[in-house]
């Protein structure tokens, strides 16, 4: 109902109603992230055609060159974590898209009059610190990418939707990549029923969010979700 793909509400879940730690609850989020981004692509392609992605390739190439460079630092870093320190660094991502959530939704989001020659350089460092957070937290990242690609390339908020998800792909399967070299996908394969059931549900989720959109006003839907995010963050935080 909110554009994005759960991620962030499915993390704490993941940590204190059916108690994984914080590694293995940061891998199967991302699992089950890149199976909602893989459903949501083709997807999005009935109302943003791949023609008018295709337009905006270098808002993608541009992004692409930090949030890669971010996916494999942000996994290199939560592999050697101990776990009381990624509980804290968690609990403080989650605040921090709490606040990103409501600003993006309440806040007319403008675009940034910048020369090219400021707004590539500051678009692979916002790619790197992407990155960074969708790696350490299991999450697509969509949450961040649309309000970067609106305020740094003048995006309307539509087809930037499609542009996150172009990006995050790439992003998530390189952080993947970085969490297979330390043997961390076992906590998949030990629970494939669980991750299959939840990722099953995500994506009828997604389906009966889309049947919802605008029957919960965003006005009361957003606070919400900020409250329920602030609340999760103070529960990782002492788990």
């Amino acid at each position: 109902m909110i554009g994005l793909g759960g991620a962030e509400f499915r993390l704490p879940l993941l940590i204190g109603v059916f108690g994984f730690v914080a590694l293995q609850a940061v891998i199967m989020n991302k699992a089950m992230s890149l199976l909602v981004v893989l459903t949501a692509l083709p997807a999005r392609l009935a109302s943003v055609p791949f023609e008018r992605v295709a337009e905006h390739w270098s808002v993608i190439a541009n992004l692409l060159l930090g949030s890669l460079v971010g996916a494999w630092l942000g996994a290199s870093w939560a592999t050697r974590m101990r776990s009381a320190t990624l509980y804290k660094v968690l609990a403080v991502l989650l605040v921090f898209i709490a606040v990103t959530l409501a600003g993006t939704h309440f806040l007319a989001l403008g675009s940034l009059d910048l020369q090219a020659w400021v707004r590539i350089p500051v678009g692979v460092l916002a790619g790197v610190g992407i990155g960074i957070v969708a790696a350490i937290m299991g999450v697509a990242g969509g949450e961040l990418l649309i309000p970067t690609i609106v305020l740094l390339f003048a995006v309307d908020i539509k087809t930037a939707g499609s542009l996150s998800l172009a990006v995050s792909l790439p992003t998530m399967l390189v952080a993947f990549a970085r969490y297979s070299r330390d043997g961390s996908f076992a906590v998949l394969g030990a629970n494939r029923g669980f991750v299959v059931a939840m990722a099953a549900g995500s994506v009828a989720g997604t389906v009966v969010g889309g049947l919802l959109l605008g029957v919960v006003p965003t006005a009361v839907l957003i606070p919400l979700l900020v409250v329920l995010l602030l609340a999760s963050s103070v529960k990782v935080w002492r788990h």
